[in-house]
């Protein structure tokens, strides 16, 4: 049994070694680029909301209590600026944490059966906002997030 747990202690050791900074560095940038390539399909040049988008939102992502002209114009923009903070580690935690609202409402009410796909991001989201951008964010050279150092 001992031959076992020295080579697993020695593993942990060095997967303890991996810099929490890198760490929540790919905990903005991947999910980031998720949202930041959907935000992308919806718009023709720089921002300019493509007709299918508004079908989309009108007939597909039909979503209640929010009028679809209001709910696509509020998913691009969201999609655009929010990955963008999140990558520049600014305003991180509010970031993810509007990046997750957004897959709590396409999980409940445009998806449902893709909840392993959003469970997937609502992880790293959440992994985000508990343990903040790190030290190589914006968030922490500009002192916005206490929470940036090594724990």
């Amino acid at each position: 049994m001992n031959m076992l747990l020295q080579p697993l202690g020695r593993f942990n050791a060095l997967a303890g070694a991996i810099p929490r900074d890198a760490v929540a560095l790919a905990l903005r940038v991947f999910p980031a680029l998720v949202f930041w390539q959907s935000g992308r399909t919806k718009v023709e040049g720089l921002f300019s909301i493509k007709d299918s988008t508004w079908y989309l939102f009108e007939q597909e992502y039909a979503l209640p209590l929010i009028p679809p002209q209001i709910a696509a114009v509020l998913a691009t923009f969201a999609e655009h600026l929010l990955p963008i903070l999140m990558i520049a580690g600014l305003l991180t935690r509010l970031s993810a944490l509007g990046l997750l609202a957004m897959t709590a409402v396409i999980q409940i009410f445009v998806y449902p059966g893709a909840w392993v796909t959003h469970g997937l991001w609502a992880a790293a989201l959440l992994a985000l906002i508990a343990m903040g951008p790190g030290r190589w964010s914006l968030d922490h050279a500009l002192r916005l997030d206490r929470g940036c150092g090594p724990r």
